[in-house]
């Protein structure tokens, strides 16, 4: 995690400085290398050329994304519209990871220091808590306490202990950013309100505790520790004028908390998330990486299990191990506290599968791979509980048992449920979220779906290689989401063995080479849902 964030200047990698272009539509990009500066090169249709030098290189293990400066003489470091995507060794413009609409140009986008700065380094405890501390009302940013997205029985309660020693830390926290320090009401949540103004405006690489993420990043300020090893950094955030309490307690509790000051993330504006709910309104798990941690504390678990009981945050992400999750032996996880189920007969009577095949694995159902990865695949979704749930079953699409038994209709999943386990889901639900009991789950989905529900449809059927559905697939390359397109190509690449789509022209040229990649014309596509919020 170190290498989140790296300096440009000395930086290993990955992406072709070496004079590539990139064409986005009418606009192309150049990467080049001058000296020991990398440029990205904007060159945009009916615009004079503007050059940036880097001054970021963000990520490192799925892709690059940059920062840098233009050649006015600004010093704001602006996020610019490229990405370098390992997988396909390709560029993409930036943002395309998650569920934002299609862009018409390529234009650098936000503030690095606005942006990126909070989660990808070591940033002061202190700034992190003043969202708690001010309340709803206070004007959101990045990487602040995930509580405002939780449950209120899941949220821990922050307060000030000592105020006089609060607003002592908060002025010296505002003189460092150069705030403007306004009038205040002398109250704790007063005074973080406006300390907030200040971090939104002020903070920027200067003010970081370290590049990258630190040891502090996740341990908390350890200076005591560093003067004397024997005194250990604590994952629960401590300072004389602060007051935590963290909701029913648990081993795992503070652990989780830490993972979920930056995996919280319900991304960009969609509106959608799991369990039917909505992002502006009581929101369910997400549907991409980096809201694992906040999903994880809604599920059943989190008290117990922590998640470094799966990853390991000093590693650089051994993908055997979490493979090995997924087998039987990986139910040792879970065995820990579900000491019944160490018995494999019990695992046959309890999951109604071969103890020893893959359905015999806790997390193949627990955790189903529903959530769209970074790396392009399929990703477990870390909200733990049973593809039972009345919320899952009548709020998303698809059933989770068709991840697996993707050939099966709605109807004929839900009475096999019914048989298993003591459920009851209502027929007139079903038919509406599938058009029929008789109606193939996952097709189905693709058709009538919303995109993030879609988006698993055309990864299975993808994986399944089902013909059938290329022509739906193929509709998909015109939707109202870039990330949806990407998916839907990737699908068809296995469906038909190649598929020569440039995702980056506009969408008559995409339109005309999908029909050569179908053999005919596509449908047209699915307008977006009309409850829909506007994009920023």
């Amino acid at each position: 995690m170190h290498l989140m964030t790296r300096d440009a200047r000395g930086a290993d990698v990955r992406a072709p400085f070496d004079g590539t272009r990139w064409r986005f539509k009418d606009d192309e990009v150049v990467l080049e290398k001058h000296g020991d500066d990398r440029l990205i090169r904007i060159e945009s249709a009916g615009a004079a050329p503007v050059t940036y030098r880097l001054t970021r290189v963000i990520g490192g293990r799925t892709r690059e994304d940059f920062a840098g400066v233009d050649d006015s003489g600004s010093r704001e470091e602006l996020v610019l519209p490229v990405s370098y995507v390992f997988a396909t060794r390709s560029l993409r413009y930036k943002g395309y990871s998650v569920m934002v609409h299609e862009r018409d140009n390529l234009r650098a986008g936000p503030v690095w220091n606005r942006a990126c700065i909070f989660c990808h380094n070591t940033v002061p405890e202190m700034d992190r808590f003043l969202g708690a501390i001010a309340g709803p009302a206070a004007k959101p940013y990045q990487a602040e306490q995930v509580d405002r997205w939780l449950p209120d029985t899941r949220r821990a309660r922050t307060g000030v202990a000592n105020e006089p020693a609060f607003f002592r830390a908060l002025h010296d926290e505002e003189v460092r950013l150069g705030g403007v320090l306004a009038d205040g009401d002398g109250t704790a949540r007063g005074e973080a309100r406006r300390g907030i103004d200040v971090v939104r405006a002020g903070f920027d690489g200067s003010a970081l505790i370290e590049v990258g993420i630190g040891c502090e990043g996740c341990h908390g300020g350890s200076r005591e520790h560093a003067l004397n090893p024997s005194v250990l950094p604590s994952l629960v955030p401590a300072a004389p004028w602060l007051d935590v309490a963290f909701p029913g307690g648990g081993p795992a509790t503070p652990v989780n908390r830490v993972c979920a000051r930056c995996h919280q993330v319900l991304f960009s504006r969609y509106p959608f998330t799991w369990e039917g709910g909505r992002r502006d309104q009581t929101a369910g798990g997400s549907h991409i990486n980096s809201g694992e941690a906040r999903d994880f504390l809604l599920g059943g678990c989190s008290k117990a299990m922590s998640c470094t009981a799966c990853h390991d945050p000093h590693g650089s992400g051994d993908k055997g191990r979490l493979r090995a999750l997924a087998t039987r032996s990986g139910n040792l996880v879970c065995t820990a506290c579900h000491v019944e189920l160490r018995d494999a007969e019990r695992v046959r009577a309890h999951a109604h599968h071969d103890p020893q095949g893959s359905g015999g694995a806790c997390i193949a159902c627990h955790m189903p791979k529903k959530n769209m990865g970074l790396d392009g695949e399929l990703t477990r979704y870390h909200r733990i509980g049973s593809p039972t749930d009345a919320a899952r079953v009548l709020g998303d699409r698809p059933l989770e048992c068709a991840l697996c038994h993707a050939d099966r209709s709605a109807g004929a999943l839900v009475v096999t449920m019914e048989q298993w386990w003591p459920v009851r889901y209502p027929r007139q639900r079903i038919e509406e979220l599938y058009g029929s009991l008789d109606a193939n789950v996952m097709r189905a989905t693709l058709e009538r779906g919303k995109p993030h529900e879609q988006a698993v449809a055309i990864a299975t059927l993808g994986a399944a290689k089902a013909r059938d559905a290329a022509p739906l697939i193929g509709r998909e390359l015109l939707s109202d989401y870039p990330l949806i397109r990407d998916w839907a190509k990737r699908a068809l690449v296995s469906i038909l063995g190649r598929c020569d789509v440039d995702l980056s022209a506009n969408d008559a040229t995409i339109a005309r080479q999908a029909s050569a990649c179908l053999g005919g014309p596509i449908p047209p596509p699915v307008a977006s849902p009309t409850n829909e919020d506007p994009e920023d």
